[in-house]
């Protein structure tokens, strides 16, 4: 296909590597695409260059054993293709994790929420297995905002792992919003100092009530305004919030979407879990693969959506299919059926990656 040519040349106006491991990097990438695995083995069959599986297969080792690759140039991409440079938005931290023998794959990404897939910026591979810690939760945050500032964020979300007082405390010193789900049985102290589980303050809600309480409550050492849901199942949905917000319960529910990019990494789109890799640094560098695979199979869905055909909602007012799914398909239906229209039309899909049309959009 000869429009596949362009698309070394397209990200390295952004990258910059020498060319033998960007045409590596692409010919990945396109594998990826076409055949939804990160197994290395698959990977390499996939890359159609002429040279055999064996060597294929080596060529991808090398480069995830030696490719050094500046992960702030991929999040600075990232928000370019987007358009998120300059705008407002949530952010969406949350883990995914699995086992491969006995080594576990865990890894902590910040998001930010985009039209119900969160779209991945940082990343990092975590040394345990569990829950992550105040330390490399802050790390993550610090790295985001040392490239694009903070003052665009309009809160963090997050779900019942990511609490801790020495956490609340640093986004509040910070003057970064949160909405954050707590456990019910959580510890509340009043102004007076007097104590009872968060459960208490609203035990009297019914099915599909909520409420937000006008007074600061001390939970983990920190002062911070509390909001609850019963759902209609029963449970409460408590989040802890820097400051009163009445949508608090419906801006928490926006971290949902980090929930759905996990699933488009791995069994909805590209079988993450496939891969078995495990070395931390060699993993982290083959999410650069996915996450740019994800996010161009995004921003072509929303193109297909648009131009194409717009997606058929069904009785329960939910999509038939994501956005990423319909760029996904469109992308491979290209890679696997290459007669001429649909040749002409990766042109199309190509545009989205072009580092000059995403900087100069005019």
């Amino acid at each position: 296909m000869p429009h596949l040519n362009e698309l070394p040349t397209m990200l390295n106006q952004h990258f910059n590597w020498n060319k033998a491991r960007m045409n590596c990097f692409c010919a990945m990438l396109l594998a990826v695409l076409k055949l939804r695995s990160m197994n290395l083995k698959e990977i390499a069959m996939g890359m159609s260059d002429g040279t055999q599986l064996d060597s294929r297969y080596r060529r991808v080792q090398r480069f995830l054993e030696q490719h050094w690759i500046n992960f702030d140039l991929v999040a600075m991409f990232i928000m370019l293709l987007f358009g998120f440079i300059g705008t407002s938005y949530y952010l969406s931290m949350d883990r995914t994790n699995w086992q491969w023998g006995e080594k576990n794959i865990n890894i902590l990404t910040l998001a930010v929420v985009y039209q119900g897939a969160a779209i991945p910026i940082c990343w990092i591979l975590l040394n345990k297995k569990g829950n992550s810690n105040t330390r490399e939760r802050i790390a993550l945050v610090k790295r985001f905002i040392k490239l694009f500032g903070k003052a665009n964020i309009l809160g963090v979300l997050a779900d019942r792992e990511f609490v801790g007082e020495d956490w609340f405390a640093w986004l509040k010193e910070q003057e970064i919003p949160f909405h954050i789900r707590i456990k019910k049985n959580v510890i509340a102290y009043s102004a007076t100092g007097k104590a009872m589980p968060v459960h208490k303050l609203f035990q009297f809600l019914k099915a599909g009530e909520k409420r937000g309480i006008l007074e600061t409550k001390m939970v983990t050492g920190v002062e911070v305004y509390l909001t609850g849901l019963r759902l209609e199942n029963g449970e409460l949905l408590i989040i802890a919030s820097a400051q009163f917000c009445a949508q608090a319960v419906e801006n928490y529910a926006k971290r949902w979407q980090i929930e759905t990019l996990f699933g488009n990494l791995k069994s909805r789109g590209f079988n993450l879990e496939d891969t078995r890799v495990t070395d931390r640094v060699r993993m982290k560098r083959l999410l650069t693969v996915v996450v740019i695979a994800f996010c161009w199979a995004h921003r072509t869905g929303e193109w297909q959506v648009k131009n194409v055909k717009p997606l058929k909602i069904k009785k329960h007012q939910r999509p038939a299919t994501s956005i990423f799914r319909c760029g996904l398909d469109a992308i491979r239906d290209v890679l696997l059926n290459s007669v001429d229209p649909l040749v002409l039309l990766f042109k199309q899909f190509l545009q989205f990656l072009d580092f000059n049309r995403i900087c100069n959009p005019c």
